[in-house]
């Protein structure tokens, strides 16, 4: 009767080992041997796994020092983030829209891009257009969705990926300024982004679109696909989803292995995830259309996933490669050192930023028909 009780006893006594020794390495530094002697104790039982305090240091010399300057900034100021209130989630929307829009006007001179409002099937949108243009290109369109954790990048502060695409692949972009809470909760954004594709259609053939975004704008070019697949309308040859936010919910192992070593994103628990809650609005974070992991991606197109090696989305962007090539789809996967959520597009002048959009420009002329 009593070899439960000391089971238990042994557990609790294992952690409780753990937590001691992982406050004296946190002082001082503990010989391997005895580090050793620790974790294997912590990690006796079957379960959740006892990592000791680490700090980690700039990646090889591998990685540009433009990539190395962004992997080892600090943590952004907003990263916990807590608004309380409409107006208050919408003063930290403006404050960081100002930010993204200051670096636009330098941005589309250096890649040599145009860009011009319009309005597609009443959605508000922006046409992104490289002043030079392969040939093959000409009849080819890409239709983006942005990130942001479904709150930021209103207007033109949704840009830069889009710029970024047009002018390192020389496609020409919609770029879609889909409606975002507070104010307009799922589905707005989803319906958004539909009523483009729709209306896209009627004048282009499928076989030359494609759709890509970044974080929340890599979930939405999985779930449209999704929901295409369901209204029974036409897909894209091709999709390029970075990154993606395809479990809203803190579900995968990134979450908790790259928490607090993400510089970019940090947590689910800061403003990620109260992002989450607020754009679901009461709807199930399983939603195929929210977190299209949970979806049917058979039939999907050929499509192209990027994250980094400390990416906090860097399990939601395994776990949709591993299930698009479960269900026979055509999957790549680029997988960057030292990277943090998005970095790949942080820095216009880095040599990864090029090569990341030049892969993807490279998978979309493979794909899609001239």
């Amino acid at each position: 009767m009593r070899q439960p009780h000391r089971a238990v006893l042994s557990f609790s006594l294992a952690f409780a080992i753990a937590a001691s020794s992982a406050a004296v390495r946190a002082q001082t530094a503990v010989p391997y041997d005895e580090l050793a002697r620790g974790e294997a104790v912590a990690n006796s039982q079957a379960g959740k796994r006892v990592a000791p305090p680490k700090s980690i240091g700039n990646p090889a010399d591998d990685v540009s020092p433009e990539m190395q300057a962004i992997i080892g900034a600090p943590y952004p100021p907003h990263f916990n983030a807590d608004p309380k209130t409409p107006a208050e989630w919408k003063e930290l929307i403006d404050r960081r829209a100002k930010l993204a829009i200051a670096n636009l006007p330098a941005m589309k001179a250096k890649l040599g891009v145009k860009v011009e409002q319009t309005r597609i099937a009443g959605v508000h949108c922006f046409i992104v257009t490289p002043s030079k243009m392969p040939l093959e290109n000409r009849r080819r369109l890409l239709i983006h969705v942005h990130g942001g954790g479904y709150v930021f990048g209103p207007g033109e502060a949704a840009l830069p990926e889009a710029i970024m695409m047009a002018g390192f692949g020389g496609f020409k972009v919609i770029s879609v300024d889909y409606r975002m809470p507070p104010d307009f909760p799922y589905p707005a954004a989803m319906d958004d982004a539909m009523a483009v594709w729709k209306e896209v259609l009627k004048s282009h053939e499928r076989h030359r679109l494609a759709i890509f975004g970044t974080s929340t704008g890599g979930a939405m070019t999985l779930a449209m696909v999704l929901r295409a697949k369901d209204e029974k309308l036409p897909l894209p040859a091709a999709i390029a989803p970075g990154t993606p936010w395809s479990d809203i919910d803190k579900i995968g192992d990134s979450y908790a292995s790259n928490e607090w070593i993400d510089n970019q994103l940090v947590t689910w628990d800061g403003w990620l995830g109260r992002a989450a809650k607020l754009y679901a609005n009461g709807t199930s974070l399983r939603n195929p259309y929210i977190s299209p992991i949970y979806g049917d991606f058979r039939g999907f197109p050929p499509t192209i996933l990027t994250t980094g090696t400390r990416d906090l989305f860097l399990s939601n962007t395994v776990r949709t490669h591993r299930k698009l090539r479960r269900a026979g789809v055509i999957a790549d996967l680029n997988v960057y050192e030292g990277q943090s959520h998005a970095q790949y597009e942080a820095n216009v002048d880095a040599p990864e930023t090029r090569e990341a959009f030049t892969d993807i420009a490279k998978f979309f002329d493979r794909y899609l028909k001239q």
